[in-house]
C-alpha cells in the first residue's frame, strides 16, 4: 500500500507538469472541429441533467402508483398523466442524446486526427537528415504518431465525460443530502479504492508503454519485412520468414504477456473496489429500508434514493475512469507536444540571402564533418573547386565521403568547421529554399513513387507544375521515352504494385529518376551513381546525349563507373574524406597513381 501511495505522490507531481499541455490540447480541438465543440458543450449539458430528471419522476410516478392502488380508479391515476409523458420524454431526450453524442464524437475525432496528422507532417518535413540518424527520434516519432495521434479526440471525450458526470453527481449529491449528510460521505468514500486502482494502473501501464517505445518499433519492422514487396524476394532465396517470424512472434509474446499481466492485475483490483462498493451501498440501503418499514419514508423516496445512490456510484466510477484517462491521455500528449516542440538545426539565417546565380565556381573550403554520433570524420579538411558550366567527376571506394558531399551541398547538414561557398557566398546565410530549389539531384537510391508516371517525373519541379511537353522532353533527355512508351497508358500509366500498376525494371526506375533530375531548371546537377542500374547498352545511350542534356549548366557526377567519369572536364579522386588526385582521364592515367589502377583493373574486368 505504501509503494502504491508513493507512486500516487510521484504520479501528483508529474501531473502538476504535465497540465500545461491540457489547455494546449483543447486548442489543438478548438481549431480542428470549433463549432462541433460548442454542440457538444451544450450537450453534454442536457445529458448530465436528463438522468436527474429520470430520478425524480421516478419518485413521482412510484408514489402516484402506491397511491392508486391505495385508492383505486382511473381518477387516481390522472395525476400521474403528466409525469408519465414526462418521463417518456425524458427517456426519448437520453436515447437521442446518445446517438447524436455518438456522431458528434465520430466527426469531431475524424477532424481532430487529421488536424493532428497534418501537424506531425509538416513537422517531420520541417526536420532535418540529422533527426533521422537518431533512435531516439524515431522513438519520438513513433510515440507521436501511434500513441498520441488519437489522444487529442480521446482527451476531449474524457474531459465531456468528467463535465457530464460531475454535472449529474452534483445534482445527485444534492438529492442525497436530503437523507442524511452522511449518504454523500458514504458515496465518495465507496469509490475511493476504484480512484487508487485507477491512478495505479494509468501509471503502471504509461511507464510500461513509454519503456517499450522500441520494442513496439521492432515488432513494426518484422511485420514490414515479413509483407512488405521488397524484402520478398531476399525473404525467400535466403529462407528468412522463419527468423523474422519468430523474433516476432518472440517480441509480441513478451509484450503481450506484460499486458495481459498489466490487465490481470488491474481487474483484480477493480473487482475489490466494486465489491467495496457494493457493500457501501448495501449499507445505505439497508439503513433507507429501516427507514421505510418504519414508515419514516415512502416507497417513492425509496426509489428516489436507490436511484440516486446507484447512479451516484455509477456516476463516480466514472468519473474515477474518465480522470484516469485523462492523465493517461495527457502523458501520451506530452509526447506530441514534445515532437511538435523539436526544431530543426538547419534553418534560415536571420536576415536570409537571395541565391546569388551560379556564375563562377562553387568551393569547399576546409570541410570537416562527421555524422551525429559517429566519432570517424566523413571529411576532414576537405578542400574541392567545382567550377561552373563544367562537368566535374568524383570517383572513390564506398566510405570515401563522396555522397556526404552532396548532403552539404543541399545543406541537409552543415559542417562542422570550413564554409561551402556559392560564387563567394556561404550557403548558411542563402534563403534555405532558394538553394534548394536552384539544385537539382539523382539519389543513389531515388523514390520509386507508386504513381503515374507523369507525376514520376512531374515530381521534379512540381512548385512549377510542368505542362506534359516539358514532362516528355526530359523523359527523352533521360532515356525514359523508351519503356514509358511500351506502357498501356504512357504517361498517365500507374508504376508500382500498391496500387495495382505497372512494375519497371531497376534501370527503367533509374532513367525515369533522372527525367525528374533533369525536369528542374537548376544551376547545378548532381548525378550519384548515374548509371548503376543500367545495362551497357542503356548506359551507352544515355553517355552519348549526355554532354549536350548538361551543356551551359554545371554538373557533378559521383561513379564508380570508369566509363561514366569519362565524360567529365575535370576527374577527382576521393579517399577517406580527401582528394587523393585531380585531373582530366589522361592526365590521370599518366600519373600512374590510384585512378590509374582503378581504370586498369576495371576494364581487365569488362574484358573478361
Amino acid at each position: 500500500m505504501s509503494q502504491t501511495f508513493k507512486q500516487l505522490g510521484a504520479a501528483v507531481v508529474k501531473l502538476k507538469a504535465q497540465l500545461p499541455y491540457l489547455p494546449r490540447a483543447l486548442r489543438l480541438v478548438r481549431q480542428a472541429a470549433g463549432w462541433l465543440t460548442i454542440f457538444w458543450l451544450l450537450l453534454l449539458l442536457l445529458q448530465g441533467l436528463l438522468p436527474v430528471a429520470s430520478v425524480y419522476l421516478t419518485k413521482t410516478i412510484v408514489n402516484g402508483v402506491a397511491a392508486m392502488f391505495g385508492a383505486g380508479g382511473w381518477t387516481a391515476m390522472q395525476p400521474l398523466l403528466p409525469a408519465a409523458i414526462a418521463m417518456v420524454l425524458v427517456l426519448i431526450g437520453i436515447e437521442l442524446c446518445q446517438s447524436l453524442g455518438k456522431w458528434l464524437r465520430t466527426a469531431q475525432s475524424e477532424l481532430v486526427q487529421d488536424h493532428v496528422h497534418e501537424l506531425i507532417h509538416k513537422q517531420a518535413m520541417r526536420l532535418d537528415l540529422s533527426f533521422y540518424d537518431n533512435p531516439g527520434y524515431y522513438d519520438q516519432l513513433h510515440r507521436a504518431r501511434i500513441d498520441a495521434l488519437s489522444r487529442p479526440a480521446a482527451l476531449i471525450e474524457n474531459l465531456g465525460s468528467l463535465l457530464q458526470s460531475l454535472i449529474t453527481l452534483g445534482a445527485m449529491g444534492w438529492v442525497l443530502l436530503s437523507f442524511g449528510i452522511w449518504i454523500p460521505i458514504l458515496l465518495a468514500v465507496g469509490t475511493l479504492p476504484a480512484l487508487l486502482v485507477v491512478l495505479r494502473h494509468t501509471i503502471r501501464f504509461h511507464t510500461w508503454r513509454q519503456q517499450n517505445t522500441a520494442a513496439f518499433r521492432q515488432v513494426s519492422y518484422y511485420d514490414l519485412m515479413l509483407t512488405q514487396r521488397e524484402a520478398a524476394a531476399e525473404m525467400r532465396l535466403f529462407g528468412l520468414g522463419p527468423h523474422f517470424r519468430a523474433l516476432f512472434q518472440l517480441m509480441r509474446q513478451r509484450l503481450r504477456r506484460e499486458q495481459v499481466q498489466l490487465a490481470r492485475s488491474e481487474a483484480v483490483a477493480q473487482g475489490a473496489a466494486a465489491l467495496f462498493g457494493l457493500a457501501s451501498m448495501a449499507a445505505a440501503l439497508a439503513w433507507v429500508g429501516r427507514l421505510a418499514l418504519r414508515g419514516m419514508i415512502g416507497l417513492g423516496d425509496l426509489a428516489l434514493f436507490y436511484q440516486a445512490f446507484f447512479q451516484g456510484q455509477r456516476m463516480m466510477r466514472a468519473l474515477l475512469g474518465s480522470a484516469g484517462e485523462i492523465y493517461r491521455n495527457i502523458a501520451f500528449l506530452e509526447n506530441l507536444f514534445e515532437f511538435l516542440a523539436l526544431e530543426p538545426r538547419i534553418d534560415n539565417p536571420s536576415e536570409p540571402l537571395p541565391h546569388p546565380g551560379l556564375r563562377c565556381q562553387i568551393t569547399l573550403e576546409e570541410i570537416t564533418f562527421r555524422y551525429p554520433g559517429s566519432a570517424r570524420p566523413a571529411l576532414e579538411n576537405f578542400n574541392l573547386t567545382i567550377p561552373a558550366g563544367q562537368i566535374t567527376a568524383l570517383v572513390g571506394e564506398n566510405g570515401a565521403g563522396k555522397t556526404t558531399m552532396i548532403k552539404l551541398l543541399c545543406r541537409f547538414y552543415d559542417p562542422e568547421q570550413g564554409r561551402v561557398l556559392i560564387d563567394g557566398t556561404d550557403i548558411r546565410t542563402i534563403e534555405l529554399n532558394a538553394l534548394r530549389q536552384r539544385t537539382t539531384v539523382l539519389f543513389q537510391d531515388p523514390v520509386r513513387y507508386h504513381d503515374s508516371v507523369r507525376n514520376n517525373i512531374a515530381f521534379g519541379d512540381i512548385d512549377n507544375s510542368p505542362d506534359l511537353d516539358r514532362i516528355e522532353a526530359a523523359a527523352v533527355a533521360s532515356g525514359a521515352d523508351a519503356p514509358i512508351s511500351r506502357l498501356p497508358r504512357g504517361y498517365e500509366a500507374v508504376l508500382g504494385k500498391w496500387f495495382g500498376g505497372s512494375e519497371l525494371s531497376g534501370g527503367e526506375w533509374q532513367r525515369l529518376a533522372l527525367a525528374r533530375a533533369f525536369l528542374r531548371n537548376a544551376d547545378l546537377i548532381i548525378l550519384d551513381e548515374p548509371t548503376s542500374a543500367m545495362d551497357s547498352w542503356a548506359e551507352a545511350d544515355w553517355l552519348a546525349r549526355f554532354r549536350e542534356l548538361v551543356a551551359g549548366r554545371t554538373a557533378l557526377i559521383i561513379t564508380h563507373r570508369f566509363t561514366t567519369a569519362l565524360q567529365a572536364d575535370m576527374i577527382h579522386v576521393m579517399d577517406q574524406g580527401r582528394i587523393i588526385e585531380s585531373g582530366t582521364h589522361p592526365e590521370l592515367l599518366a600519373a600512374r597513381g590510384r585512378y590509374e589502377e582503378s581504370w586498369t583493373r576495371q576494364m581487365r574486368q569488362q574484358s573478361e
